[in-house]
């Protein structure tokens, strides 16, 4: 090991802890021991300290023992020219540097608390906020779903800036093409790599996955502290078990430090941190290297790279495998770019949103009937179109191929939300007949027209569903009366669609389709879906795994024999529990469908929503993963996902879908949508037509109504008169506990 990497390493983290013993001593004198300490939202308290230690830092006052840990972690002072045999010095220096600049940081919080702005995924750039610290709850396991699902196979931590704006957006345009996040902390010279990017008018934030923690290299701790979080969400690690955290982030969490700029100590102390994890760290300056194998998969420090290969050298060193997608567009293409938005002043054309029709409709066609690969543009275009024009667009696609069936056209009619979003460029929100698209003023000068979106779809749909189709051929209509033809159309298509699926029970097959997406964060979890209650991540129905299947037949989503039914009441079949067990690595050997109280479904951490009884109400309650307040169960949704994620199967608590809640099986076992007496009212207005459609079959046409919020109140204390007001069934049915 470098002589100098591990002097220089020692040396910041002494420098790094004795600052934070200043600071936290400041801040303990101004605000006392009993001030709260935490990232807002989040469920993990401190988490590199909570998953490493299991110490729970609360207030400044516990914040004391995990400062005097790191104190201690601190290895004895050595020569510049000293010679380390081993790492174990260096990696505990490290780790004493992070857990006190990750105390130092949860201070900065009280000190200055509008600096950071966790719980927005776009900084406001225009009025100077950019930081965005510790991700909440809600923004982590969104976003940790693409680290499941492979859309993001893992992450860089630039440290530092480039040493231009040209230079820094170069590098993270190819990281985004990768569809690889970059976490962004520190300065060099000034300036930081995110402010750099906003100078190169890139945008920045969780939707393009740029993601800008904080100007200070102690913000590299936000960074590590969410691969951390993932391990507890969604791997079920439970607090303290560092070396099984360790070993996670190091096989499951695919990530690596970019220095960028002179490396001083501080950042040293860091990068020596970051080892621990198994992230290497890559480098543009001439830095003293360690490149045996100790505990990064390769090499763990590399020197003098520059910055046209930091990328694909930071992927060869993590041992990455990416794919990029290549389209015949004259745009940048990929994930990173689906959340990009295109706002009003560099918006050259609009189709949809409200001010025209936008209608999107994907049908089965005979073999003889199609033309592979023609797109047509029925209509203007956008050389026709003056900047700042509208046009009503209608996106016709056909498909054929030996294995093609009906059940797969709203399958792959939903891929064309993602696939015209991963351009650069381009904006698509909504589906079906109230899609929205806006293509900016750069897409337009790089030379983008209407056709090619019909190339995207043709291009893609064949890479993805290339089992399934053999043709595609793409119309678009930009004439007002072909579009209101072909919406006409398309809305009778959803309806006998809707109706085609809201008739399927459970009872009605001898198949349910397991979900194994998740088993790369959360080893032990197994979803299996059924006609009667959707992947509780909300991204697949029955019909979807069964598409998926037939499309990857040895993929995620597999045919499981229901067999003898065990409970008709709860929802139990010896099929799925032979399934489950054997697919769980044996650590879940049942589990039931239709209850929250009796060994319910586990949880992956991926959930929509978080269904809790209240025994104190005989009810139970639900909160989505975008509300962030309190509830009557005594937490939030944070917090719930803390106790019951990870593959977990716990008695009074459930994951599911938003679309589940108005299912017939929902909870049917414990007396169903009946015992529901509390949701966010964000939630109850999302799904309100089928929760009052639900109502009206249950014979409580005005559920809805009955069951209260948060402006009633977030507790049962507060919100039992209410119910008892509204006459709310649940307190009329039988205990649903004991």
């Amino acid at each position: 090991m470098s002589k100098l990497v591990a002097f220089a390493a020692i040396q910041g983290a002494y420098n790094i802890v004795s600052k934070a013993e200043g600071t936290y001593k400041r801040a303990l004198e101004t605000y006392g021991g009993s001030q709260k300490l935490e990232f807002p939202n989040t469920a993990y308290y401190l988490p590199i300290i909570y998953s490493l230690t299991g110490i729970k830092v609360t207030d400044l006052d516990s914040a004391r023992k995990p400062l005097e840990f790191a104190r201690k972690l601190l290895p004895p002072h050595i020569k510049k020219d000293c010679h380390l045999p081993y790492l174990g010095p260096l990696l505990d220096a490290g780790m004493a540097a992070l857990f006190a600049e990750e105390i130092v940081e949860a201070i900065r919080y009280v000190e200055d608390p509008d600096f950071y702005q966790p719980e927005v995924e776009d900084p406001d750039v225009e009025n100077g906020k950019i930081w965005l610290g510790a991700a909440d709850d809600a923004i982590m396991r969104k976003r940790g779903v693409e680290f499941v699902d492979g859309t993001a196979p893992g992450f860089a931590a630039i440290v530092g800036a480039a040493p231009d704006s040209a230079t820094a957006k170069k590098i993270a345009e190819e990281y985004q093409l990768k569809t690889i996040y970059v976490f962004m902390a520190a300065n060099q010279n000034g300036t930081t790599f995110a402010e750099q990017l906003i100078e190169e008018n890139v945008q920045i934030g969780w939707n393009t996955r740029l993601v800008p923690f904080g100007p200070d290299i102690s913000a590299a701790v936000f960074a590590l502290g969410f691969a951390n979080r993932a391990g507890m969400a969604f791997g079920g690690i439970e607090p303290g078990d560092y070396k099984r955290q360790l070993k996670y982030q190091k096989d499951r969490i695919f990530a690596f430090v970019n220095a960028l700029g002179d490396v001083n100590a501080e950042w040293a102390a860091n990068a020596a941190g970051a080892i621990n994890w198994g992230f290497p760290t890559i480098a543009d300056t001439d830095i003293p290297e360690v490149l045996p194998t100790g505990v990064c998969t390769y090499e763990h420090v590399v020197a003098n790279v520059s910055h046209d290969e930091m990328p694909s050298r930071s992927i060869e060193v993590r041992g990455l495998k990416v794919t990029i997608t290549e389209i015949d567009i004259p745009l940048a293409y990929g994930p990173a770019f689906e959340g990009e938005r295109v706002r009003k002043d560099d918006l050259y054309l609009e189709m949809g949103g409200g001010k025209t029709q936008c209608t999107e409709l994907c049908k089965k066609a005979e073999m003889n009937e199609i033309e592979d690969g023609k797109v047509e543009v029925i209509g203007p275009d956008l050389k026709d179109v003056q900047k700042g024009g509208r046009l009503p667009l209608g996106i016709y696609v056909q498909v054929a191929g030996r294995e093609m069936q009906e059940d797969f056209e709203p399958i792959l009619e939903r891929q064309i939300h993602h696939l015209i979003n991963y351009a650069q460029g381009i904006m698509h929100i909504g589906q079906r007949d109230i899609a929205w698209i806006r293509v900016g003023d750069q897409a337009v000068e790089k030379g983008f027209t209407l056709k090619d979106i019909g190339t995207i779809l043709h291009a893609k749909l064949h890479q993805d569903f290339g089992n399934v189709l053999d043709k595609v051929q793409v119309t678009l209509y930009t004439n007002k009366e072909d579009v209101d033809k072909l919406t006409e159309r398309a809305r009778a298509e959803y309806k006998a669609r809707d109706e085609r699926v809201e008739t399927m029970t459970d009872e009605s097959v001898d198949i349910f389709y397991s979900c194994t997406l998740c088993q790369s964060f959360a080893p032990n979890h197994v979803c299996v879906v059924s006609p009667e209650r959707t992947g509780l991540c909300g991204a697949y129905n029955w019909m979807d795994c069964k598409a998926s299947y037939q499309i990857n037949p040895t993929g995620p989503n597999q045919p499981v024999e229901i067999g003898e039914c065990l409970d008709p009441k709860l929802g139990q079949w010896k099929g799925v529990n032979e399934f489950v067990y054997k697919a769980s690595r044996q650590a879940i050997d049942h589990y039931n469908f239709y209850s929250v109280v009796n060994d319910p479904m586990t949880t992956c951490g991926c959930c929509e929503c978080i269904a809790a009884v209240l025994p104190g109400l005989n009810g139970v309650m639900t909160v989505n993963r975008e509300y962030t307040g309190e509830t009557p169960s005594g937490m939030k949704f944070t917090t719930l996902a803390g106790v019951m994620g990870g593959g977990q199967s716990t008695p009074g608590f459930v994951g599911h879908s938003k679309f589940n809640i108005t299912q017939r099986k929902f909870i049917v076992g414990d007396g169903g949508l009946l015992r529901m007496v509390w949701m966010p009212k964000m939630l109850k207005e999302e799904i309100r037509d089928r929760l009052i459609k639900r109502g009206e079959e249950l014979g409580v046409p005005d559920l809805i109504d009955r069951i209260a919020d948060e402006t009633v109140g977030t507790t049962e204390e507060e919100i039992r008169p209410f119910l008892e007001e509204k006459d709310h069934p649940a307190l009329k049915m039988d205990p649903i506990v004991g």
